[in-house]
């Protein structure tokens, strides 16, 4: 095998034992390496050695979503009982959870967000697109980033819907970090859910649509018929509001940390969007109270 040698060699021989179900070749594991691995590089500018590419390798989740654009029905079994997290429920389980949150009271349309993924995952969405799992370069765990790019993707269409420039492919697959350590983490959490349940609708909705319709400021204004820098200030209020209020519960709780930037970086998006205030549903409800609609 070329690349990094022996390395990728007992990387092929670990794989196959955890997953002997799963026949993938040594030849076929070389290839989807050097493919990964360029996806890797290309986004540290071509920097990255192979010897930092597999230190930080998820070598299991990497195999199976490889084995899955081979074609293995094995593969695609273990993909399909994955488990999401701390909930621990299924894979599916989780997307249809999400794909509710995005389109409450329409089943229907749950029920198409979640097949047509399914979908995306091994045939490519548009011709000279990459499919979802050729995305993949293995450096995360896969199941948080298959429930990320789900969410992403669908935020990306809402937006083309309302007339809104969508996110770029490299948006719709933003990598995920590791976890960091449990108990501050659902500190953060509990502390985060504080915060934002003392807002009132008007920074609800700003953040509502900065977060989940990833709007820009000049588009948030004219959303709102306000100026831009009005809806600057008020980001700006929001944002210090949240530290101030997040720093004084962790440090309460005996927090010695430097700072939240790392908390900040990897909880923060989905505590927010996760809660029912910030749902497509009720954002709709707040702005028809104004008077406008998405």
């Amino acid at each position: 095998m070329s690349g990094a040698g022996p390395r990728t060699e007992l990387l092929w021989s670990f794989c196959r034992m955890q997953l002997p179900a799963i026949t993938f070749s040594a030849a076929a594991c070389d290839r989807h390496l050097q493919r990964t691995f360029e996806l890797f590089r290309a986004k540290t500018e071509g920097k990255a050695s192979w010897d930092k590419y597999l230190d930080n390798l998820y070598p299991v989740d990497w195999f199976i979503a490889s084995a899955c654009l081979e074609g293995h029905s094995k593969a695609w079994e273990h993909l399909f009982a994955a488990r999401a997290g701390r909930s621990d429920c299924l894979l599916v389980d989780a997307l249809r959870a999400r794909a509710a949150r995005l389109y409450p009271r329409d089943e229907e349309k749950q029920d198409c967000a979640v097949d047509d993924f399914w979908g995306h995952l091994y045939a490519p969405e548009t011709p000279g697109s990459l499919p979802v799992l050729a995305r993949y370069d293995g450096n995360r765990p896969l199941v948080p980033w298959l429930i990320r790019v789900f969410q992403n993707w669908h935020i990306s269409q809402l937006r083309k819907q309302s007339g809104i420039q969508p996110l770029s492919e490299e948006e719709v697959a933003l990598p995920l970090p590791t976890e960091s350590d449990t108990r501050w983490r659902e500190v953060f959490a509990q502390a985060t859910r504080e915060w934002l349940t003392g807002l009132d609708e008007d920074e609800l909705l700003l953040l509502g649509l900065r977060l989940r319709y990833r709007m820009s400021q000049r588009e948030a204004a004219q959303l709102l018929d306000v100026h831009e820098g009005t809806i600057s200030r008020r980001t700006d209020h929001l944002r210090d509001q949240c530290l101030e209020h997040l720093s004084k519960r962790l440090v309460e709780e005996g927090w010695t940390g430097d700072d939240l930037s790392e908390y900040v970086r990897t909880e923060m998006h989905s505590l927010l969007l996760d809660d029912l205030r910030l749902s497509v549903d009720h954002l709709a409800r707040i702005l028809a109270r104004h008077g406008r609609k998405i």
